[in-house]
């Protein structure tokens, strides 16, 4: 049996899903998570169209049947009619956390003012947390691990920094990042004998 943690990505792309274009959410995320963390994992990836019925119905495989502690989606959440992965995160979710969605609007404001029309949410289901993340790869990048400096230090820190220790709370599997890219914040009580 696999110990390697399960964590779905999810890009929701009407003309990505169609082939009218490559896909670069999936890809984005694999790469980021493939530096970020150093406990083992796979992933589970799913690209689909912007259609809330089969997001929900996604997002509820990922989670409940495919046994992900942890879901990123990209894409659809902007304020176009056919944006509609928040409704859909929403309705899946037993609790939302909304933290996340506000801190990456603001991380993303250090960049574009236009990061007031993101919706992103995030929500528990289960022992599973979701989060919506931006569409573009560089924004991704931005949102999960911060922003830096031009001498490389921290300014702003990412998202990511909080999401090992939620997955924690919701009894999910202890998860350990490499902290040149983004240091998992965890209250001394919560960190395991024997790690970092």
């Amino acid at each position: 049996m696999s110990t390697a943690i399960r964590i779905g990505l999810v890009s929701i792309s009407d003309r990505a899903s169609d082939g009218t274009y490559e896909d670069q959410g999936i890809p984005a995320l694999r790469e980021w998570l493939g530096r970020a963390l150093v406990s083992p994992w796979e992933d589970v990836a799913r690209l689909i169209p912007d259609e809330r019925p089969l997001i929900e119905q996604t997002l509820v495989e990922l989670a409940d049947h495919e046994g992900c502690s942890l879901i990123l989606t990209t894409g659809g959440t902007g304020p176009s009619p056919r944006d509609v992965t928040p409704e859909a995160t929403l309705a899946v979710g037993h609790k939302e956390m909304p933290g996340f969605g506000e801190e990456m609007r603001r991380i993303s404001l250090n960049f574009v003012p236009t990061a007031i029309l993101s919706r992103q949410v995030a929500v528990i289901r289960g022992s599973c947390l979701i989060v919506n993340l931006p569409g573009q790869p560089k924004s991704i990048r931005e949102t999960l691990e911060g922003v830096r400096a031009g001498d490389g230090s921290v300014r702003h820190v990412g998202i990511f920094a909080a999401i090992p220790y939620c997955v924690d709370l919701i009894g999910g599997p202890y998860m350990e990042t490499d902290e040149t890219v983004i240091k998992a914040f965890r209250p001394k009580s919560a960190v395991r004998p024997g790690r970092p």
